[in-house]
């Protein structure tokens, strides 16, 4: 696509000031058409009462890996995010079935390069730059924290010169095994396809990945979660405690998959406050 075209396309795709930043510049990778969906992009969510170098997320809107949840686990995350000081940025990936792995993964590490190689314009602090995913979401996630590299210094592209290893992670209801009968089928089925190699399925399983680098994590999950068994945020979780990774879960009893921030919940609607004291404890508020 002409490359004039294409800005024009991503100003007017951007939301009430808030720009659509693709995440590369030049030709997509792996990328099997020139659609709207065949670009990903980071949508950039800049607090208005931020200091500078503060903290800041990539939020990862979940939705099976064949869609994108970007209200409630989008747009009013980068608000609630906003209204603390906290930077964020909203991540389109590439879905299925169009899409498979390594695509997601190969988008959403980029994206936290992508910050970082812009770190200063955002006035970001790079060494606290979290992310933070739901559902699918919450796997991409957790491939991004247990599949990362320090960069390249021989890039000739500066964003490929970025770590890909987030400083924290926040995962809410995440898918974690890519294997029955804990997982997600619908999500197994859109990021491996219809009938996956047993070893891939089990090497994206992402509790058999966590390593004693994968950065802290908070986990929220419920146990009355009827789509995405709360048994995987459990083995998630003590994977990271048997890495010594610090890590953080909280099982409510009730409440049903995707949740959000749970606004109208009056049981569940405290958990925004637990994470803010879970950031606070970790130095990564602002």
């Amino acid at each position: 696509m002409n490359p004039l075209l294409l800005a024009i396309l991503y100003v007017f795709s951007s939301q009430n000031g808030h720009p659509d930043i693709p995440l590369w510049d030049g030709p997509v990778p792996m990328a099997k058409g020139d659609e709207l969906g065949d670009r990903p992009d980071i949508r950039v969510w800049l607090a208005p009462n931020a200091k500078d170098k503060s903290p800041a997320v990539l939020v990862v809107p979940g939705g099976g890996y064949g869609g994108l949840a970007n209200d409630h686990e989008g747009k009013q995350i980068a608000e609630f995010l906003n209204a603390r000081g906290v930077h964020a940025f909203v991540l389109k990936y590439r879905l299925g079935p169009k899409y498979n792995h390594p695509v997601p993964w190969l988008d959403a590490s980029r994206a936290i390069r992508l910050i970082r190689s812009r770190a200063s314009e955002w006035k970001v602090d790079s060494s606290r730059l979290g992310i933070w995913g739901f559902s699918a979401g919450g796997h991409l996630t957790s491939t991004v924290i247990t599949q990362f590299d320090k960069g390249n210094p021989k890039a000739l592209d500066p964003v490929e010169k970025e770590s890909s290893r987030p400083d924290f992670a926040i995962l809410c209801y995440p898918v974690i095994s890519m294997e029955p009968p804990m997982t997600h089928m619908g999500s197994r089925r859109n990021l491996l396809g219809p009938d996956p190699d047993p070893e891939l399925a089990k090497s994206l399983s992402n509790q058999n990945r966590v390593r004693a680098d994968t950065p802290p994590c908070f986990i929220l999950h419920t146990a009355a979660d009827a789509a995405v068994p709360v048994g995987n945020a459990i083995v998630f979780y003590q994977a990271c405690i048997d890495k010594k990774v610090p890590a953080e879960l909280h099982i409510f009893q009730d409440g049903p998959h995707g949740v959000g921030l749970a606004k109208g919940d009056p049981v569940l609607k405290v958990w925004p406050d637990l994470l803010w004291k879970w950031l606070a404890r970790h130095k990564f508020t602002p």
